[in-house]
This record gives structure tokens, sequence and C-alpha cells, in this order.
């Protein structure tokens, strides 16, 4: 149940309030952005990730070979540069193999999570055999100090453990995506 309290003069009322719906709840996780400076101020308010586990860069370095981040994009997405620039680095640095999938993927993938499509940019981690073993790791941009623990946490729950820790580390998506764009033709 949702609890509404509010303050005034003195005095304060309780009513009780329906939650938010499924799309209320989508609505106020989705942060589109369409210049660098509303990017910018969005990502500013995300926490950085600071605390790693000893075998981080070993994982991380160690299961490059064996996983593909796969992500959806549009052309002048704001949010999908500056992830394709992050993942880059990444790739640099372990090894992982990165490649774009279609708009209509990213909904299929959505759908089967029970995630609602926000639009792009989204991006997944799953084994390079196993097209159907999908995991999200940015649903938006983000840090890429977190977007590396994202990678991490994947390669973790892909091999043995325990789902219900990594879900919960990776639950806080930051959905700062590019501004809904119109559908071409040939995706209507």
């Amino acid at each position: 149940m949702f609890f509404a309290v509010a303050v005034t003069a003195g005095t304060t009322t309780m009513s009780i309030a329906a939650p938010p719906n499924r799309a209320e709840a989508a609505r106020g996780a989705v942060h589109p952005v369409s210049t660098e400076l509303e990017m910018k101020s969005w990502l500013d308010r995300v926490p950085h990730t600071s605390v790693y586990p000893p075998d981080f860069e070993a994982t991380l370095q160690g299961q490059g070979s064996a996983y593909v981040i796969e992500m959806s994009t549009a052309p002048g997405c704001l949010p999908c540069g500056d992830l394709w620039t992050k993942l880059g680095a990444m790739k640099a640095r372990y090894g992982w193999t990165i490649r774009t999938i279609t708009t209509q993927e990213a909904i299929i993938r959505s759908g089967r999570l029970g995630l609602p499509w926000i639009g792009h940019p989204v991006a997944w981690v799953r084994p390079l055999a196993d097209p159907n073993r999908i995991i999200p790791v940015a649903i938006g941009t983000d840090h890429a100090v977190n977007i590396s623990r994202n990678l991490y946490l994947a390669a973790k729950m892909q091999t043995g453990v325990r789902v219900g820790v990594a879900v919960r580390a990776m639950s806080k998506f930051t959905g700062i995506v590019s501004w809904p764009q119109r559908a071409r033709p040939h995706e209507q």
C-alpha cells in the first residue's frame, strides 16, 4: 500500500493513495535528453561505483572473449554516443566484443524480460555461443565505472553467482536516453 503524508501549518494529514502504475513508474525512471548539458546534468546525479571485489580486473579481462555486448542505438542519439565511447574504452582495456542490435530486437528482448521499452541506448551482455542468455547491463548511458561493474556482474551471473545478488546490484539503471524519435516507415 502507498501512503501520502502532507504537513501544512502544524497539521498532518495522511491519505492512502494508489501506487503508481507501470506506465507512470516507467516515465518516472526515464530521463530523455537532447543536449550535452542535459545529459551531463542527469549523469551528475548518478552515484559512482567505488568498491570492487578483488577479482574484478581479472574477471573482466579473462571473460571478455566469452561474451559479447550488444547495444541498441540510433543516429543523433547523444546518450548512445556517450555509451559507445565508454564501451569502446572497455573493449580496448578488457577485450569484450561490441555489436549493434536493431530497435526491433531490443524491443523483443525488453519484452521477454518484462522491461518497458524506453528507447536508446540499451546494452545487453550474452555469451558468444548462446543468443538466448541475455542480461541488460545499461538502460541509458551511465558512468564508465558503473558500466564496468555491470559487465562484471553479468559475467558472474552467467557463470553461476547467485542471481539475486547480482540483480540487486544492477537494478539501478540511469534511464538517460535520447528523446523518442519518429518511427521511420520501415519500423512502423
